[in-house]
């Protein structure tokens, strides 16, 4: 199981990302959703915080490489991008139809690691990512 550590992590990251869609459709109903990712940002800085406080995990990001600033920065700026349009979509539609679209991220993961990261799927693995994307255009399409 140690080899596949990861795949405990990725469906725990499933389930808290099921979680977050019913949690954030329930909390903007009264409320801007920018403010609301606003609010969520500070709460999720606030733990992480005494997260990485707490288990001795804290040192000086200061002493990080240029290259990693860079692309933890834009990956914090794609993550409030991503979070801004997914508090909006759920604002103004129902949760059972904008969490499987923003699903077709699975999808775009493939072909950006593809493209950028020099990874290579399997035919198996085509084959899935092809079903998730016709499941995506299924839903999106419902009426």
């Amino acid at each position: 199981m140690a080899t596949h550590g990861w795949f405990y992590w990725a469906f725990l990251s499933a389930v808290f990302a099921a979680l977050t869609a019913i949690f954030v459709k329930l909390g903007v109903q009264d409320v801007d959703s920018d403010l609301a990712t606003l609010i969520r940002t500070a709460i999720i800085l606030l733990v992480l915080a005494a997260f990485v406080m707490a288990t001795g995990k804290w040192s000086n990001p200061l002493t990080l490489s240029p290259r990693t600033w860079w692309f933890l920065g834009l990956s914090a700026l794609a993550t409030g991008a991503s979070w801004v349009c997914y508090f909006r979509a759920l604002k103004l539609g129902e949760a059972s139809k904008v969490a499987p679209i923003d699903k077709f991220s699975i999808v775009l993961v493939v072909l950006f690691a593809v493209l950028f990261l020099g990874e290579r799927p399997s035919l198996r693995e085509w084959s899935g990512i092809a079903m998730i994307a016709g499941g995506v255009l299924v839903l999106a399409l419902k009426r």
